[in-house]
């Protein structure tokens, strides 16, 4: 009879300690079924200063279109002095860099102050001002982010910097690029660190409930660095791990030291 309630009770350890495991590692654990979340509006990455863009012009007549898709000394630099371009020639050149101000350069129309604007705003304005200034009737401007980044670190699978090729990116999206968490990251405290203009903002946010949806930085911004904190567990053994090494790293140099007085006290015999 003691051999069978000792067994129950084990029995009730394991899963009182796997119901804790999950708690620890389960996301959004409150989340009901088909239970409609509101999520943050708004969240498309939007332009700010030091982005590097791509804009192509375009028209039923490429020759109106071409000198928007030129730098203004693209001319002056080859040596067609008609301005005609070829495609590979146009296509190094329109990569452009919104300036600190957050003011971007476009040929023949000028600046245009993008900062805060979507990719499909900032198109619109461009397409707009060319219409407007009778260049081209039917101008249609496509832009794309020559090089859209976002970093993770931490206790996840594969910490690193990783290209994005979409307008909107989730936090879950980015951990699951850095291929998910490790089961030492603090799930409930996960740090995004966000450039604001001259100011560093840091939200914190808790994987464990469903309020991560309403966080606004559920969708991450262009050049984000997402931190996953270690958990307990992971401190403990670090801490363990150091102690073993400082430990060990004693019982060599008291070993080396016994060796060499036993190697002189037999030397000099």
């Amino acid at each position: 009879m003691k051999i069978l309630k000792a067994s129950y009770l084990i029995i009730l350890a394991l899963l009182l300690g796997g119901c804790s495991a999950i708690q620890r590692t389960a996301y959004m654990q409150d989340v009901e079924n088909n239970k409609a979340i509101q999520v943050a509006i708004d969240q498309q990455i939007r332009i700010k200063p030091l982005d590097r863009l791509t804009v192509v012009v375009s028209s039923k007549d490429p020759e109106l279109a071409a000198p928007f898709n030129t730098m203004t000394s693209y001319n002056s630099l080859s040596n067609n002095p008609l301005g005609q371009t070829n495609v590979s020639s146009s296509q190094s050149l329109q990569v452009r860099t919104v300036d600190e101000n957050g003011i971007l350069y476009m040929p023949i129309i000028g600046d245009i102050y993008c900062t805060g604007k979507t990719r499909t705003e900032l198109a619109n304005e461009i397409a707009k001002k060319i219409s407007d200034g009778g260049y081209i009737n039917d101008a249609a401007v496509n832009i794309q982010f020559a090089d859209m980044k976002i970093y993770v670190m931490g206790e996840v699978a594969r910490p690193g910097q990783f290209d994005i090729t979409r307008d909107r990116i989730t936090i879950l999206e980015a951990l699951a690029m850095a291929g998910d968490m490790t089961i030492y990251g603090n799930r409930a405290n996960v740090t995004v660190i966000r450039k604001d203009g001259d100011k560093t903002v840091t939200h914190v946010l808790n994987l464990l409930d469903s309020s991560l949806f309403s966080s606004p930085a559920y969708c991450l911004q262009q050049g984000d660095v997402v931190y996953v904190q270690p958990n307990k567990y992971r401190a403990a053994t670090a801490e363990i791990n150091q102690n073993r090494s400082f430990w060990i790293s004693i019982a060599s140099t008291v070993l080396t030291a016994a060796s060499l007085i036993i190697t002189i006290l037999n030397y000099s015999k």
